[in-house]
């Protein structure tokens, strides 16, 4: 079976073939950034470095371009509250994102673009929009899209322009025609830091001072470094309407090409039935869930979870995927994998494959790995725990060591454990039960689970 996604502007699966032969360009709408990332946050991340690895696996070559905002209200009213530059708080946000995600195996973008650098891109787009009558200026000084001018807005979403209108509390203000018109441009107030402005007119466009709105943003970066119409927008689903809804108008109303052939979004992460965020004050950040569960075990618990699926997120839920990630490492500390080249025509290899290639079904994918797991159990095969191995790679999973994951946590002097688990078998050769059963819960106390096995007798930690 060839590759399906799920594609949001058809809202059903079509089979994938890239623009340009054996190249794939995507984008995915990145941070903002103000503030460390949350575990939402790193669920979008997670989620497309998953497609972008198995497009890889399957033999693409891939152009990933994930943007980052780095000019919006919140991160001006954060730096103007911490008294430093917007440069000096996004710098520093953007290395605190770097380093959590990099914990999380998170690999990353081919680019990774800057709102700030495309600041003459955005303005050159605007000029097209304004001279296709698409935009005009209001009395405020901002710039505004005309949306009833663009005929195919509400396609992503599928809502009517009516639909739209109706649901539309906003009042006509600051100069807009329309309440559903959005700024393409916003003009510069007295209050706000000279760093959160360009002077429109000193680069020839007539704008005056101020700063882009976000959409425009996202408009500029994808088409400037991936053409007009590349392969793969993607996002997560709070954006499909209205940001991805309008970048579509602006990029669309200005080129006159489709934007992108596939519009992949993922699901929400929630807490209490409701969609974990910042302004909701729900949020776990990276390096709060990071604290307390080990790396891989969270990226296991985002991936285990199909892409468009909302994730229930619960400390039940993290400890859960930990112990079924123990389960796969155990397999790979009972033999020592095979260095092996993945046979797509292997049964395993086969069905991994088919899960992969229907829109990225990672959990039929690691339901696969399980299954591996359960066969290394049983055959001891040195053959089939690297497949597993392998497999685990595509996902960005099982690379580490078996017996270090097993036992993280731990924090006991490895000779004095050993010297117990001698113990023990020796209480059991003299029938002392009642002292091997001690020495077992003794261990336990540590944090220690000790795992009998016709090859004798290893230890991992408890959770």
């Amino acid at each position: 079976m060839s590759l399906r996604i799920f594609n949001t502007l058809s809202r059903q699966p079509e089979p994938f073939t890239p623009i340009e032969p054996g190249h794939v360009r995507m984008y995915v709408c990145g941070m903002t950034i103000y503030d460390l990332c949350h575990i939402g946050h790193a669920r979008m991340m997670m989620a497309f470095d998953v497609v972008q690895r198995w497009l890889k696996s399957s033999g693409y070559r891939i152009t990933y371009v994930r943007n980052i905002t780095d000019i919006d209200d919140k991160i001006i009213k954060r730096a103007v509250e911490r008294g430093i530059t917007i440069r000096a708080l996004t710098d520093e946000m953007i290395d605190a994102m770097h380093a959590d995600i990099a914990l999380l195996g998170i690999e990353s973008p081919t680019l990774e673009p800057r709102a700030t650098e495309y600041v003459p891109q955005m303005l050159n787009l605007i000029k097209k929009l304004e001279t296709k009558g698409l935009a005009y200026k209001a009395s405020s000084g901002d710039v505004n899209y005309a949306v009833r001018k663009f005929p195919g807005y509400g396609k992503l979403s599928g809502k009517s322009l009516d639909e739209l209108r109706a649901g539309e509390r906003v009042a006509v203000q600051d100069g807009k025609d329309d309440p559903l018109d959005f700024v393409l441009w916003k003009s510069a107030k007295e209050s706000e830091p000279e760093d959160a402005k360009w002077d429109a007119d000193a680069m020839g466009y007539g704008y005056g001072k101020g700063r882009p709105g976000w959409h425009i943003e996202c408009s500029a970066m994808s088409c400037q470094n991936l053409g007009e119409t590349f392969d793969i927008h993607g996002g997560g689903a709070d954006l499909q309407f209205p940001h991805h809804e309008n970048e579509i108008a602006q990029s669309e109303g200005a080129n006159g090409k489709p934007l992108a052939k596939f519009w992949v979004h993922n699901g929400f992460v929630r807490v209490d039935n409701e969609k974990m965020s910042k302004s909701l004050g729900n949020f776990f950040t990276i390096r709060d869930v990071l604290a307390k569960y080990q790396r891989e075990t969270v990226r296991f618990f985002l991936i285990r979870t199909h892409y468009r699926t909302a994730l229930n997120y619960s400390d039940t839920h993290l400890d859960d995927a930990h112990t079924a990630l123990k389960r796969l490492y155990t397999a790979l500390d009972l033999v020592a994998p095979a260095d092996v080249a993945i046979d797509w025509h292997d049964p395993f290899a086969a069905r991994f494959k088919a899960a992969m290639d229907d829109d990225f079904g990672t959990p039929e994918a690691v339901a696969v790995l399980f299954d591996l797991a359960s066969e290394v159990n049983r055959t001891r095969a040195a053959q089939t725990a690297g497949l597993l191995k392998a497999l685990g790679a595509c996902l960005g999973l099982l690379q580490g060591d078996a017996k270090a994951f097993l036992q993280a946590g731990v924090v006991l002097d490895e000779a004095m454990i050993q010297q117990k688990i001698v113990d023990r078998a020796q209480a059991k050769a003299g029938k002392n039960f009642a002292e091997a059963d001690r020495i077992r819960q003794e261990l336990l106390a540590m944090g220690i689970v000790l795992k009998d096995s016709a090859a004798g007798t290893t230890w991992e930690a408890a959770k």
